[in-house]
């Protein structure tokens, strides 16, 4: 049973892949991972295909994968706030194969889905009291597609 009031429900191209492709990939990924629900529709146009819900990370999703009419966008992202280099790295290295890497953090998954790989040291930093600090930062950050977190924290402390 889903125990949230809101669950995001991604719809994936079935032309690209099922929904089992999704779980496999997903489940390789976030090591806090449960299959809630899965089943196949018994009837209809999507008829045979499988509708999951599951939980990464704690968030739970529904996942289903019926047809190319939706596309994922930037619109919508799903963020990972990291507390170290060793989860950026781990994180962008799984989640970017076979996608894109787009930059100030953001990619692409192989599926579509974009995502923001972000340490919590980057919203401390650009909350900075002090303008010029939290403004270098985020220059800083600007200029990169993964995130790194020594490279901000250099330009925090070259201000």
């Amino acid at each position: 049973m889903i125990s949230q009031k809101i669950t995001p429900t991604l719809f994936f191209d079935s032309t690209i892949t099922n929904a089992e492709g999704v779980i496999s990939f997903y489940k390789s990924i976030f090591k806090d991972f449960e299959i809630i629900r899965q089943f196949k529709l018994p009837i209809g146009p999507a008829e045979g295909k499988v509708l999951a819900s599951i939980r990464m990370n704690g968030q739970e999703f529904i996942i289903f994968a019926a047809g190319p009419e939706f596309k994922f966008s930037e619109a919508f992202s799903l963020t990972i706030e990291c507390h170290n280099q060793e989860e950026v790295d781990y994180y962008w290295k799984k989640l970017s194969d076979g996608g894109r890497e787009i930059e100030c953090g953001w990619l692409q998954d192989r599926f579509g889905v974009f995502w923001q790989i972000v340490p919590s040291q980057l919203m401390e930093l650009i909350q900075d009291k002090n303008p010029q600090k939290a403004a270098a930062v985020f220059n800083t950050m600007l200029q990169m597609r993964k995130i790194n977190i020594a490279d901000l924290e250099k330009a925090y402390q070259n201000v």
